[in-house]
């Protein structure tokens, strides 16, 4: 749609063609940017009138997908016009619309994540098994679109304050005797995944760049389980405590940074 100079700038309503079913059940411990984590694994459950077959065909030559999505747990707390990026410690603003918070004045997202498999089943059942997630359980999808590297790809961008990665090794992660206990259970039980996940999401540290209190203690809701760790007396050490069933999905230890 466009528009003149007299006109003004329209209203738009969009309904969600998709819901996300994710391995994270709560904001903290998510990867702060998608493909950081390749054992975070979910899928994209399409709903009505989306959920049919011809909706996906062809999608299935594509290795990866862009999905475009609403920040709904931050719909309440509105914007700002600067906001303070981990990736700069917490410390220095600079403008919302150069940065990727989720406190937007349109509070969409937008991931590149791994096409893994498309499910057709019966019955209006169509979902994407995607990898390298980085959404919420429940995150409303707006859109998905096909990755196409020769031009979704800049190799010559620069990337303002974030021209790294983030470090995916900045713990380094033990684990009490009650977690080696509870890992080795999960590997003889097949879910090597499980724990291979538990050990990355820690290693890539998810605190707030100003909370970096030793030995306080931190959960990460994946799955059906808490993750409970606390940061170590070591500088850069992290200790898994207890992988535990979870009843609730709030976390002990919560930040929107």
């Amino acid at each position: 749609m466009q528009t003149d100079s007299q006109t003004e700038p329209g209203v738009f309503a969009f309904s969600p063609v998709a819901l996300v079913r994710s391995c994270f059940k709560s904001k903290f411990g998510i990867p702060r940017q998608p493909g950081l984590v390749a054992e975070a694994r979910g899928s994209i459950v399409l709903q009505p009138p989306y959920n049919q077959p011809n909706a996906v065909r062809g999608l299935e030559g594509f290795s990866h997908i862009w999905v475009l999505f609403v920040f709904h747990e931050s719909l309440r707390q509105g914007w700002k016009a600067t906001v303070r990026p981990p990736r700069l410690g917490g410390e220095t603003r600079v403008g919302v619309f150069a940065s990727r918070s989720p406190f937007r004045p349109s509070p969409i997202g937008l991931s590149v994540l791994k096409l893994e498999k498309l499910n057709i089943a019966g019955q209006g059942r169509v979902s994407l098994e995607v990898s390298g997630l980085d959404l919420l359980d429940g995150t409303p999808v707006l859109d998905i679109k096909p990755y196409l590297p020769y031009t979704d790809a800049v190799p010559e961008a620069q990337g303002g304050f974030a021209k790294n990665a983030p470090k995916t090794n900045a713990l380094q992660v033990k684990c009490s005797d009650m977690a080696a206990k509870q890992f080795d259970m999960l590997q003889k039980a097949g879910r090597q995944d499980l724990v291979r996940l538990c050990q990355k999401l820690i290693a890539c540290d998810p605190r707030p760049a100003y909370q970096h209190e030793p030995q306080r203690q931190y959960s990460i809701f994946v799955e059906d389980y808490e993750l409970v760790w606390q940061a170590g007396l070591e500088n850069g050490v992290a200790e898994i405590l207890e992988l535990r069933k979870s009843t609730t999905r709030k976390p002990r230890r919560a930040s929107d940074a």
